[in-house]
This record gives C-alpha cells, structure tokens and sequence, in this order.
C-alpha cells in the first residue's frame, strides 16, 4: 500500500474524527437500530432502512481513516529541514505577477486540503508547481482560467 502523506495537525484532526466515529457514533446508530427494531415488521420499517444505510456509511469511513492512518507518513513541518525549498508541509507565500495579489498557502495531504483555509493538495496543479522552488522563483501554474504567474516571496515550515 502506498504511503499517504500528512501534517502532524492533519494526522491528530483523523484521529480524533475515528475515535469518534467509534465512541460516538457507533454507538448512536446501534440505539437507532434498536429503537426501529422494536417497531415491528423490518421489511417496511424506514427508520430501520436509514439506519442500517448510516451504519454501513460510520463502519465505511472507520475503515477508511483506520487504512489511511495505518499507511500514513506524518510530517511534521516545523521539523523539515530543506534549505528554502518548497516541500510537502511549507507553507508558501506568493505573489501574483498579473494583478499584484499576494497570497499564502500551506502544501498538505489530500485529506486536509482546504482552499479557504489556503490549505492546497500536495498533487494540486499549484502545489506541483511549487514543489522543489525556492524564495525568488517564478512558477507558472495552469489554472482553470488560463497559465498564471506566481513569484515566491518566502518559504517556511510551521
């Protein structure tokens, strides 16, 4: 199985979603299962229906964290040691050569991409290009609206 990369905060914010899927969850969908039980005939039983259907969706993602958490490489970016370039955990400071918008953004595992908090995929089109640049590096990253032009002004690991 391939590795999957993550941050350290990333691997701690999976970890705590599997611990409660296990103790919470779980256990909520049981109670539900029981209560539409207790309501009879089970083949026309909705509520049984639901929750057998969020059953089988909580053991689903269990199985997926507890497989991604297994094969994970953790990466603690305050620990990367990479001279200035940008690797998976830097965090990026731009600046777009058309219109002057700086912009920062952290390179992170797919799992914890999220544009409005400028987290990007490590295999996002931006991250790609980025990856291996330094402070001073001018990058062009196909966009959806067309090439676009980023200078990088500043590399860390936080």
């Amino acid at each position: 199985m391939n590795s999957v990369p993550l941050t350290k905060y990333g691997a701690e914010l999976l970890k705590e979603e599997l611990h409660q899927l296990k103790t919470k969850e779980r256990r909520t969908v049981i109670d539900a299962i029981a209560e539409a039980r207790s309501h009879g005939d089970l083949s026309e039983n909705a509520e049984y229906d639901a929750a057998k259907e969020r059953q089988a969706f909580v053991e689903g993602r269990i199985a997926e964290l507890e497989g991604k958490l297994s094969s994970a490489q953790i990466i603690d970016p305050s620990q990367v040691d990479a001279d200035g370039r940008v690797v998976f955990g830097a965090t990026v400071d731009l600046e777009d050569l058309e219109n002057g918008q700086k912009v920062q953004y952290q390179i992170v595992g797919t799992d914890e991409a999220d544009i409005k908090l400028n987290k990007v995929s490590v295999t996002s089109p931006i991250a790609r290009a980025l990856i291996g640049k330094s402070a001073g590096d001018v990058v062009e990253v196909q966009a959806p609206s067309g090439p676009r032009e980023y200078e990088i002004l500043d590399v860390s690991y936080i």
